[in-house]
């Protein structure tokens, strides 16, 4: 879907983006072009980043450590 009409970009790339280390939407801008001319986008870029970075911060799960067979 795009995210950024002026611009051209989906919201595919902003997950690019993000997978690419980008966590600011001014980077976004200057990576992308998101939000550079009307910025009407901007709220929903913010957020793509938002969902990115909440669903690849989930903990992680501790595994009992198993006693070694004697």
């Amino acid at each position: 879907m795009y995210v950024c009409i002026c611009n051209g970009v989906t919201d595919t790339q902003i997950r690019q983006a993000a997978a690419n280390g980008c966590r600011e939407v001014t980077e976004l801008t200057m990576r992308t072009g998101c939000g550079a001319t009307c910025g009407s986008c901007m709220d929903m870029a913010a957020g793509l980043l938002d969902a990115y970075y909440a669903r690849s911060a989930t903990p992680l799960i501790e595994l009992p450590l198993i006693a070694s067979a004697a």
